[in-house]
């Protein structure tokens, strides 16, 4: 296997040359002690009239807003009832799209000493009764709809069945929530293994897992991701991401709060909603994904008013392609930064920083944030890869789940014995400890007995004439067992799709011959998990449904 050249570190990051792909953590930086519900009163305290919270309705109403002050009024009172309602430790769960009593349950269960339960407003009867059971929640929030779906109908359903949860409260009915039960001391919810969240994995390979996490592990990913950026004192950050995800929750949610910052939260992601917000708050950071970066910049490019310039602009939790970032930073005169995580890492692990290359930014996800160690080994044997050799990126550190709450023989299954958290994901480490992505230990495509990784045939395919995005997938083939199948996003100027046989040609020029695909789609979506990751899993099934564009089979492929 190639082993891509070894560059000098970035400018500016002083850290030594790796050997192997293997950099051990970077502890120089002590971490915070602070729990979610400490940090806000700290600066409440320091920031008393500082606007904290700004949501912008689904409805089109105005902006609704909460000053720290404020903010922390509203949260002791809600932490009050919850306390009134359940004891020390319980688990708590909300169940609602992106509403302002979101974020402020989330401070009040921090308060409260309690475990919050974010849960996917999307759930089904099954699915939510499965994560409630799972997680043992006392007491769920749930808002009565989220857009056409109504979910109190679905609540009346499932809770009658679930006789360990005892406390079931429509958002609707948020005044009830007060209460006025004393709220525990700091010392009693203080420690590095205090429970903050429970969180749960998307469920492509069986039933979601519910992932605990630490108040120390989101407390500190969400500060050292900010101060990695470089966010200034004060800045406003700009969501239009789920809040039941670490990336609403934990980066979007509590980065700000480091900051000093104000939180603005879009209640539903509509593209031309974010632009008018960006240009309101110019010199802000957008937190994204790249399913919304894609739809923002096809606005901002069909607008009369020209986009405003933004600080920064957080993307990840799916592959970026390189054209994705130079277009943003070109439209929104910025700097995009790249990042790579996992919910069982309290959602980052690696992130592209201020000084490194265009390069950089462009091709890896970055170098490991502070305190958390990171390796690329053999799936098979465990030992660490030679630099630029693919492999599976493990990591360990304070950031990593605590468990899967309520199943040890999965949790061993993920965290090994060394304490290494084993993400199945495919990367690359280069010398300076920078990583690339490949693609999912679950996704390598096995032609002939040749392993093909996904990531590199994807973000070469996403620069050809005519392509806006590339999936690769393995499908069946009797001679070689598994073939590979490329699914395509066209651009605008080419909606019927690219010429196959010049993708062919370009591919033959820069693959290996097993890597280049055999089977060609066209597509006009790709099936998304709610944090924007493609359902690999789903595009197999579309195309084993014939439900795509087949591309190549007039050319006799």
């Amino acid at each position: 296997m190639q082993v891509s050249p070894t560059p000098s570190a970035p400018e500016g990051t002083g850290d030594p040359l790796l050997a192997q792909s293997l950099r051990p953590a970077d502890t120089a930086l002590a971490l915070s002690a602070h729990t979610v519900g400490s940090l806000l009163r700290e600066v409440a305290a320091e920031r008393p009239d500082a606007v904290a919270l700004r949501t912008i309705p689904d409805d089109g109403s105005a902006p609704r807003h909460w000053t720290y002050t404020e903010l922390l009024a509203e949260a002791e009172s809600i932490a009050a009832g919850i306390r009134e309602r359940v004891g020390l430790g319980a688990r708590v769960a909300v169940w609602a799209p992106n509403v302002p009593e979101w974020p402020v349950t989330e401070y009040a269960a921090a308060l409260a000493g309690v475990t919050l339960v974010a849960l996917n407003p999307a759930l089904r009867a099954e699915e939510l009764t499965h994560a409630l059971r799972l997680s043992e929640a006392e007491m769920l929030l749930h808002a009565d709809r989220s857009r056409d779906y109504d979910m109190a109908k679905v609540v009346g359903t499932v809770a009658p069945g679930l006789p360990r949860l005892r406390h079931v409260v429509p958002i609707a009915d948020w005044e009830s929530l007060r209460g006025s039960a004393p709220l525990p001391t700091a010392e009693q919810i203080t420690g590095a293994a205090v429970p903050a969240q429970i969180q749960f994995t998307s469920g492509t390979t069986g039933n979601p897992k519910a992932v605990l996490l630490s108040h120390q592990s989101v407390v500190n990913v969400a500060r050292l991701t900010f101060e990695g950026l470089g966010v200034r004192d004060g800045a406003t950050v700009v969501s239009p991401l789920p809040m039941f995800h670490t990336a609403g929750c934990v980066i979007s949610c509590l980065g700000p709060l480091w900051s000093r910052g104000t939180f603005v939260l879009l209640e539903r992601f509509d593209p031309k909603v974010l632009l008018a917000e960006l240009r309101r708050s110019p010199g802000a950071v957008l937190t994204s994904v790249p399913t919304v970066l894609t739809a923002l910049n096809d606005v901002a490019r069909a607008s009369d008013e020209g986009p405003a310039p933004l600080s920064a602009v957080l993307t990840g939790a799916a592959p970026v392609r390189a054209q994705l970032i130079t277009e943003t930073e070109e439209l929104f005169s910025t700097t995009v930064f790249n990042l790579y995580g996992q919910t069982e890492l309290a959602s980052v692990v690696t992130l592209t920083r201020p000084d490194d290359t265009a390069e950089y930014k462009t091709s890896t996800v970055g170098r490991p944030l502070p305190h958390v160690a990171c390796k690329i080994v053999d799936p098979e044997t465990g030992d660490v890869q030679p630099l630029g050799v693919p492999g599976e990126i493990c990591a360990r550190g304070y950031q990593q789940m605590l468990a899967y709450y309520g199943d040890p023989e999965a949790t061993a299954q993920k965290v090994d014995g060394d304490g290494w958290l084993h993400t199945g994901d495919l990367g690359s480490m280069d010398s300076t400890g920078a990583v690339r992505i490949e693609g999912r230990l679950s996704d390598i495509i096995i032609r002939g007995g040749e392993n093909i990784a996904p990531g590199p045939v994807e973000s070469f395919l996403s620069t050809l004439p005519g392509v806006r995005d590339a999936v690769v997938v393995g499908v069946p083939d009797e001679r070689w067992g598994e073939c590979v199948a490329a699914v395509l996003l066209p651009t605008a100027d080419h909606p019927e799709g690219p010429d196959v046989d010049l993708l062919v040609a370009r591919c033959r020029e820069r693959l290996s011959p097993h890597k280049i695909p055999v089977q060609w789609y066209l597509a006009d979506g790709l099936p998304l998990t709610a944090s924007g990751k493609i359902q690999k899993f789903r595009v197999r099934e579309l195309i084993a449904e014939s439900a795509l564009i087949r591309l190549d089979a007039s050319a006799g492929r």
